[in-house]
């Protein structure tokens, strides 16, 4: 479904009444009991979802508020309840890192399957945070999350922007980040057409390249501990808590994965995470053995994002496949031969 199509479709649910909008009674339930509700506002920009701000008064006269996304369909129950369930993920290791997660659910009225989540509001300045705060945090979200299963993937399905990830368990990441990557990489192809060299260069680096760059992690008795990341960090989706001062994170597409696959989207041109962050968190989480092949995993890791970006904004599908082309064709090069 496209952004257009979706917000459409929400709109009809959500009606607006001037400056004010209409609470589904879905909503109204997950709001603190005997609250007012004073105001509920479209608030920023979103691509495909709807993003309000509800302010209410509790019961003893407290101000608070509340910040709800709204999607519809397939899609939107996928990434709520995906974004939901990262959210609270992260929230149970770190929960200064996130606004609490409250709830997600379905609307009880309108005439599209409407699904929501409900967030706490925190008033933040948006951008890629300090680099020294922000990336002890991300470390201690790497180091102290511990997979449920001791494997890679995630209890729920979670969304990268609106699409879904296929997060069920594998005990080898090599085999996981295939799986990942040959789902994203087949749907920029369904998405934006077929081009046979790009193709081969995928077939390439799917059956020779990434085996050579990930198996050794897991081989020669190293041990790779299943991480929970973020799974989509850039600048906009993280900021400063102006009141408190402290680096927030949001929008997570979150699984237990390698640690170093969350920082793969710092290597993208258009991302405001600089060197500065890569090498703090360096310091703080050295690179995984073997350490020579960190570039390289690096610049693998990039291809899952740019594909990401590819097919949900088809105007840049040239760009982001010459991007992925130039670093499949090093990789291949490397090791494919």
């Amino acid at each position: 479904m496209a952004a257009a199509e979706t917000l459409t479709s929400i709109k009809e649910v959500i009606p607006d009444l001037g400056d004010h909008l209409k609470l589904d009674p879905a909503v109204l339930k997950v709001l603190p009991s005997g609250c007012n509700v004073l105001e509920a506002v479209t608030f920023g920009t979103a691509a495909w979802t709807r993003a309000i701000r509800v302010d209410v008064a509790l019961h003893d006269g407290t101000a608070k508020s509340y910040f709800l996304k709204c999607a519809s369909e397939d899609q939107g129950r996928r990434m709520m309840n995906g974004e939901f369930a990262s959210m609270s993920a992260i929230a149970q290791y770190l929960p200064e890192f996130v606004p609490r997660p409250c709830a997600w659910g379905q609307f009880e009225r309108g005439p599209a399957d409407t699904y929501f989540f409900l967030l706490e509001f925190v008033d933040i300045a948006t951008g890629a945070p300090e680099p020294k705060l922000f990336c002890s945090q991300l470390a201690r979200l790497h180091t102290e999350s511990v997979s449920p299963t001791g494997k890679f993937g995630f209890h729920e399905i979670s969304c990268h922007g609106p699409n879904w990830q296929n997060t069920e368990w594998h005990d080898s990441w090599s085999a996981y980040f295939t799986r990942l990557l040959d789902q994203f990489f087949y749907r920029d192809v369904e998405h934006n057409g077929h081009n046979e060299s790009y193709e081969e260069q995928y077939e390439t680096l799917k059956n020779v390249t990434i085996p050579r760059i990930l198996e050794p992690l897991q081989s020669e008795g190293r041990v790779l501990k299943p991480s929970l990341i973020h799974g989509d960090l850039w600048e906009e989706n993280c900021g400063t808590d102006l009141h408190s001062g402290q680096p927030v994170v949001f929008d997570a597409a979150a699984h237990y994965a390698h640690n170093e696959f969350d920082l793969g989207m710092w290597r993208r041109d258009i991302v405001r995470f600089g060197k500065a962050h890569v090498r703090q968190y360096l310091r703080l989480v050295p690179p995984s053995e073997p350490r020579e092949q960190w570039d390289d995993r690096h610049r693998l890791y990039s291809i899952k994002y740019d594909l990401a970006h590819s097919i949900a904004l088809p105007e840049t599908c040239e760009a982001q496949r010459k991007l992925i082309m130039d670093n499949m064709l090093y990789l291949n090069q490397k090791y494919g031969k």
